[in-house]
């Protein structure tokens, strides 16, 4: 009778225990649904809204002529020369940031790893860039360096007697990428000498002992450890670098020409210059779709990368 009181007494207190996590679980649920409801519709709604906008025909030049138009704005986007122009441009732009701040990045975080006086404010230095708007590094390059007559380059090329470049129309791309690139080298810099950190100085110490020398202690010891970081640098610079726009409107507007329209540009002149609202979210639903292909591919590679 005492054991069968006392499993009662154990029953019920598992109960009263399970009942009283359901009601904490219930209370959670409930402080955070307006936070989840307005993430949702924050994501949601603007996304929802593109799809709708993109199968119809809607220019703010003519309001009255609307209607749905199926699949005729995105065929009009894949068979305009100027769409593939857009994304060869994007890919191009993307690649050559990734590159440029993957190899600096890598060379002021082993000289940023070293102990040298001023190294702190070495540091403060490199990360700067990282930290001025868009549009004013754009216009800091723009005005203050790349100018062919009032420009620092320019200048610089008039004292050897060179003649100064315009940047903008001889190099429009390149000028893009290097702007770019010093905004975001600062990010590779400091996920690259965070993971240098945890590098074991022993085993460099081991190999210099040994005989290695500084070239083959970094080929063989420093960039492998730097293998996931640096896909980890790639994957997070890639999603926001395909969004690129600031610089372009501040520096090229996209030109000469469609030089350096890239599909983010493309989308704001279909929907803000020409007042194609149906092109312009035809544009960003395959924007949307090209990201998370990249994505995917990106997310594998850091997932096999992390694995190994």
């Amino acid at each position: 009778m005492a054991y069968a009181m006392k499993g009662a007494e154990t029953a019920g207190r598992a109960m009263a225990q399970d009942g009283l996590a359901r009601g904490r679980r219930r209370s959670s649920w409930l402080l955070l649904s307006p936070a989840v409801g307005m993430l949702a519709l924050w994501a949601f709604v603007p996304l929802a809204m593109t799809l709708y906008y993109s199968f119809q025909r809607y220019n703010l030049l003519y309001p009255e002529r609307r209607g749905f138009v199926g699949l005729l704005n995105y065929q009009l986007m894949v068979t305009d020369p100027s769409f593939w122009t857009a994304i060869v441009n994007t890919l191009l732009l993307v690649l050559g940031v990734l590159a440029t701040t993957l190899v600096l990045g890598t060379v002021f975080a082993l000289l940023l790893n070293q102990n040298f006086r001023g190294r702190g404010v070495a540091r403060l230095m490199v990360i700067a860039p990282f930290f001025v708007l868009p549009p004013v590094a754009a216009l800091i390059w723009k005005n203050l360096l790349f100018d062919p007559l009032n420009g620092l380059i320019g200048w610089l090329c008039t004292l050897m007697g060179l003649q100064p470049v315009a940047w903008f129309t001889v190099h429009p791309m390149l000028s893009l990428v290097i702007i770019v690139a010093w905004e975001w080298t600062p990010f590779a810099t400091l996920i690259l000498l965070t993971a240098l950190q945890s590098l074991d100085s022993e085993q460099l110490e081991a190999a210099r002992m040994d005989g290695a020398k500084p070239m083959s202690r970094i080929i063989y010891i420093v960039l492998p450890h730097l293998a996931r970081p640096m896909a980890i640098t790639v994957m997070m610079e890639s999603i926001f670098l395909l969004s690129i726009f600031a610089e372009i409107l501040t520096t090229t507007a996209g030109g000469p020409g469609d030089a350096t329209t890239t599909l983010t540009y493309l989308i704001y002149i279909r929907a803000l210059l020409d007042f194609d609202v149906g092109g312009g979210s035809a544009a960003g639903v395959l924007a949307i779709i090209l990201a998370n292909i990249v994505a995917f591919f990106l997310m594998r590679a850091v997932a096999r990368n992390i694995e190994e």
